[in-house]
């Protein structure tokens, strides 16, 4: 996928970048807090294989999330996302869940991903032309050096929401009740080819797993 999009790698791996520490964090938690085979000890903490292959998994798992999300919001528009989602979970139109709203919300919190982590690489970058230091000491030391950037970070992305709501109101907005499309979506053989890659792979991950794979020595 990323190599089809014809995105360049480098805007991919700065999406990474902000998140990297909660990356390390999250490891850190699992490689100490996971109980299994003993590596090795740093201090009252022991550090174990379990932990560790669990700290690199859900490490995995984040940054996949991240490119991933990256990946649409910049190769899809917000509009051909919103009526992709709405499409998908029009069955549930039927037992009376509100399907356009709900991609709605969807759509704009994917869109908002990529926007919270360029603001929050900023705030860094602030933060560090105050002082503040990210890069050195220990992980706990790391930590508390990142609460200061959680509150902007907030207070930013809740100016964002109430800056977008008052522009969906100026333009009317009141949900799917009676919206039109000006163009409609049709499945073709590249959707129906990505649909059996997609089951495919899930297949294969459900066999992996059902096979009890393990990387214990």
């Amino acid at each position: 996928l990323l190599i089809v999009s014809q995105v360049p790698l480098g805007m991919q791996l700065r999406s990474i970048r902000p998140i990297l520490w909660i990356v390390l964090f999250t490891f850190g938690v699992h490689l100490f807090m996971t109980p299994g085979t003993e590596l090795f000890a740093v201090g009252p903490l022991s550090a174990t294989w379990e932990g560790l292959t669990r700290g690199v998994y859900i490490g995995l798992r984040l940054i996949l999330l991240i490119l991933l999300s990256t990946l649409l919001t910049l190769t899809t528009s917000p509009l051909r996302l919103t009526d992709g989602l709405e499409a998908l979970l029009s069955p549930l139109r039927r037992v009376g869940v509100p399907v356009h709203e709900l991609s709605m919300m969807m759509t704009i919190a994917l869109r908002f991903i990529p926007t919270l982590l360029e603001e929050l690489d900023r705030i860094m970058k602030a933060q560090k032309a105050r002082g503040a230091d990210f890069e050195h000491g220990s992980i706990v030391r790391r930590m508390r050096a990142i609460v200061p950037v959680l509150v902007p970070l907030f207070l930013s992305a809740f100016r964002r929401a109430d800056e977008l709501a008052m522009a969906m109101e100026a333009r009317c907005y009141r949900g799917g009740e009676g919206r039109t499309q000006m163009k409609e979506l049709h499945i073709g053989r590249v959707d129906y080819a990505a649909v059996a890659v997609f089951v495919l792979g899930a297949a294969g991950i459900c066999a992996v797993s059902a096979g009890g794979l393990s990387l214990a020595p």
